[in-house]
């Protein structure tokens, strides 16, 4: 059973940017709470997608520089990464089939 990764400044470029699979990496707070009904999603599309894309979260509380890095004015927000570049944004609380639909184009 697989749950979504914790992304973080140390491992951000080796397990999103180098990754060979896509990475949906969820930019999230603690106090957000879109991003805590956003949560049960995320993890059964970590469970869906075992294999096939990697799905994680960065707490963007803990790690604003990353949050800067690629311009999260507002969370939750998702960034779909395929080959080290982002080929996806969607912000706000998704439903699941929106997210799906975008996972799959870059699958």
């Amino acid at each position: 059973m697989s749950k979504p990764l914790e992304f973080n400044a140390s491992n951000f470029e080796a397990e999103v940017l180098k990754s060979d699979q896509p990475v949906l990496v969820d930019f999230w707070a603690a106090w957000c709470g879109p991003c805590l009904r956003l949560a049960p999603t995320i993890e059964a599309l970590a469970q869906k997608y075992d294999g096939q894309v990697k799905i994680g979260k960065v707490d963007v509380d803990s790690n604003q520089m990353l949050a800067q890095q690629f311009n999260i004015r507002g969370i939750p927000a998702m960034l779909i990464f395929k080959n080290g570049k982002v080929v996806d944004t969607l912000v706000g609380a998704q439903p699941q089939p929106m997210i799906e639909k975008q996972l799959q184009a870059a699958l």
